[in-house]
């Protein structure tokens, strides 16, 4: 029996459910790397509108099942974003879609006006875990005013679907993600890395030199596919779930759990062909059920 992976996502129908997080394949750069034929798309590393050096080293950490990040959102910017990289993206069989960050919404929304129309740009994944400097350096994620604000900010200069990547460190995700539903986004990614820190015994001080990253990778993933349910349950737009996904079963967790895609990243790292392993996973699972497609995957998502 052959088995129909396809998941649609809004408007757009993707060949697998899974993709390549933001910030875990460059632009695009790792794509030989992967089994082309598993990928339902790719997010590429996040973007501003001009350059950004990031921080300085060491910038990465290994955690126990896991890691912690502090890139600080290096990139070139977005003229060399497309000068060197949608033309490539135009020519692929999958979707890519850009992460993008600002420090106001209206710098959102005109990154998004830049790239809207673009060969090879098939959609934004908007990253609201980025400082708001208008509201002294609040993240857009932590506050639905200011997160509502962003979405809408990209929602009006552009057709491209819209996904919005939520943070984890918020008192109610479901908030934040019924504000982003209701301001025109397309789809939800729960979730984005908590925050973390490391020290260094011998040295007496954090090991990131930012003293804080992203934690990500297997430790955090039963606490990403419960955030992942809370926003399912919470919205009636689709739901990719991210957060520590290594197997098959760590991507079926989040799919019963009311998801409709999802990203794989971290794992990457230690297993070029994690995306492959999981989509064959998810294909033999579903066949073992004796289920035709994806969509015949059950989800709990019991309502209040």
């Amino acid at each position: 029996m052959t088995v129909d992976m396809s998941a649609q996502i809004g408007g757009l129908r993707l060949r697998g459910p899974v993709l390549a997080a933001s910030g875990t394949f460059g632009y695009g750069t790792e794509v030989p790397l992967l089994e082309r034929r598993a990928l339902g798309g790719i997010v590429s590393k996040g973007i501003f509108l001009r350059p950004r050096e990031g921080t300085p080293p060491p910038r990465i950490v290994e955690t126990p099942s896991g890691m912690l990040n502090a890139i600080g959102l290096q990139g070139p910017g977005v003229e060399a974003l497309l000068r060197e990289y949608t033309p490539k993206w135009a020519e692929w069989d999958f979707p890519v879609l850009v992460n993008i960050n600002g420090e106001t919404a209206a710098e959102y929304g005109e990154l998004a006006a830049r790239l809207d129309g673009v060969p090879g740009v098939a959609g934004f994944e908007i990253n609201i875990s980025c400082p708001n400097v208008e509201q002294g350096g609040l993240y857009f994620g932590n506050d639905p005013h200011a997160a509502a604000a962003v979405t809408e900010s990209v929602r009006k200069r552009t057709n491209l679907p819209v996904w919005v990547k939520l943070t984890p460190m918020v008192g109610d995700i479901g908030v934040i993600a019924r504000a982003v539903e209701s301001a025109g986004a397309d789809a939800l990614c729960a979730i984005n890395t908590f925050v973390g820190m490391s020290i260094d015994l011998n040295a007496y001080k954090p090991r990131l030199s930012f003293r804080t990253g992203g934690l990500s990778g297997p430790a955090i993933r039963p606490l990403a596919v419960h955030l992942a349910h809370q926003t399912a349950r919470a919205v009636r737009i689709p739901v990719i779930g991210v957060g520590g996904i290594r197997r098959a079963d760590d991507a079926l967790e989040f799919l019963v759990a009311g998801c409709s895609a999802v990203q794989v990243g971290t794992a990457t790292f230690v297993n070029p062909r994690a995306i492959a392993e999981v989509h064959d996973g998810i294909a033999a699972h579903l066949h073992a059920k004796g289920f035709s497609s994806l969509a015949e995957l059950p989800r709990y998502l019991p309502r209040d």
